[in-house]
C-alpha cells in the first residue's frame, strides 16, 4: 500500500510512504516531521506515523494563494478522515467572527487519485488515517454487525463511503485526536496506546454514523457547558458505579432534559454510551496491558458478574474478552 501527496507544481512531498498491507503487532512504531515553507506555502506542518498497516497523518495547512493537493492511494485502505477549517487568524481579525467548520466520515478506497483545491487565507487542519483491510478488520471484526454493509462493498472491492454525506465532528473525537497526537509515551506503551485511541475514534464515527441522522444543534449556555463538563468529570471518576441521570442531575445543579441534551450535544454521545466506553476501553485495556483474567476485569469496570462483561463487551467490540490479543 503507498500512500502519497504534494501540492500541484511543488517538488516537496507532503508525504510518500509506502505501508506494508498485512497487519504486524511486532512492527515498530515510524514517526516523522515534515515541514515546507516555500512558496505558496503561508504554514505547512505534517506529524506521521506509520507501522504494519497503518499511516497516520496529522497536518496544519494554509496557502496565500489557491492551490491544488494532489493525493494518491495504491491498493485497498480503509481510510477515516477528519477536515477542520476555518478563516486564518490574521484574517478573523479583520471580521466580525471567525468562521469555522469540520467533517469527517470513514471509507473504502481501492487504490485512486485526486485533486483537492485550497482557499488561500484559509487554515486548514487533517487527520488522517490510512488502514489495510488487515488492520481494520483486527480492530474490528469483519463478521461485526456494527459495519454490515460497508464490509459489504469492501468484499466486492467498491470503493464507497460508510456515511451517505460527511459529518460534524464531535468534541470527543477532537478529545481522541488531541490524545493521540499529544502522546508522550515510546515503544510497545505508545503502539498500544495509539491503537486503542484508534478503535475509539472509529467506535466514536460509527456510534454517530449509526444514529442516521446529524447531531441535533442547538447553542449551549456557558454555564450550562461547564455544568455538563462537571457531568462528565463525575462520571470520569465514577463510571464502574455511575450515579443515575437524577442522582447527576442533582450533582451538578442542572436539570434532567439540560443534562440529556447537552451532553449528548458536546461530547456526541449519551451519558449511557459515554460510560459504556469508558468501561469498555479500560476493560480492553486491563486485558492487553495488564493481563487481567476476566473475572477481575468484570469487578474492576463494575460488572457484578463475569457474563455481563462478556455480553456488553461482544456488543460494543464485536468480539469476546478472550479473543483480545496484542
Amino acid at each position: 500500500m503507498k500512500i502519497k501527496s504534494k501540492i500541484e507544481g511543488s517538488d516537496d512531498w507532503l508525504f510518500i510512504e509506502e505501508i506494508p498491507e498485512v497487519y504486524n503487532p511486532r512492527a515498530p512504531l515510524s514517526e516523522k516531521n515534515v515541514h515546507i515553507k516555500s512558496a505558496p506555502v503561508e504554514k505547512l506542518v505534517n506529524y506521521q506515523l506509520s507501522s504494519g498497516g497503518l499511516f497516520l497523518v496529522h497536518s496544519t495547512m494554509q496557502f496565500n494563494e489557491a492551490v491544488k493537493v494532489l493525493s494518491e492511494v495504491e491498493g485497498e485502505a480503509i481510510t477515516s478522515q477528519f477536515i477542520f477549517y476555518g478563516s486564518s487568524p490574521a484574517t478573523a481579525k479583520t471580521t466580525s467572527s471567525r468562521r469555522t467548520g469540520s467533517r469527517h466520515n470513514i471509507r473504502y478506497i481501492p487504490s485512486i487519485k485526486g485533486k483537492y483545491p485550497m482557499a488561500p487565507d484559509t487554515e486548514y487542519k487533517y487527520f488522517l488515517l490510512v488502514l489495510s483491510k488487515s488492520y481494520y478488520f483486527h480492530l474490528i471484526d469483519q463478521h461485526s454487525l456494527l459495519h454490515t454493509d460497508f464490509v459489504r462493498e469492501i468484499l466486492k472491492g467498491k470503493y464507497t463511503s460508510f456515511a451517505a454525506s460527511d459529518l460534524s465532528v464531535t468534541s470527543e473525537m477532537k478529545r481522541v485526536i488531541n490524545d493521540i497526537c499529544d502522546c508522550r509515551r515510546s515503544g510497545e506503551l505508545k503502539r498500544l496506546h495509539t491503537e486503542s485511541k484508534i478503535l475509539e475514534l472509529l467506535m466514536l464515527q460509527l456510534e454517530q454514523m449509526q444514529s442516521g441522522v446529524e447531531v441535533e444543534k442547538y447553542l449551549i449556555k456557558q454555564d450550562d457547558l461547564k455544568k455538563i463538563e462537571q457531568a462528565r468529570d463525575i462520571l470520569d471518576a465514577t463510571y464502574q458505579y455511575p450515579p443515575t441521570i437524577i442522582e447527576l442531575s442533582k450533582q451538578i445543579a442542572l436539570n434532567e432534559f439540560k443534562l440529556k441534551r447537552g451532553f449528548k450535544e458536546y461530547y456526541g454521545t449519551t451519558i449511557y454510551g459515554y460510560v459504556t466506553r469508558l468501561r469498555m476501553e479500560e476493560a480492553r485495556r486491563l486485558i492487553l496491558e495488564e493481563r487481567k483474567s476476566i473475572g477481575q476485569v468484570a469487578a474492576a469496570v463494575g460488572f457484578n458478574h463475569q457474563s455481563h462483561l462478556t455480553e456488553a463487551f461482544k456488543r460494543y467490540f464485536g468480539i469476546l474478552p478472550s479473543e483480545v490479543t496484542l
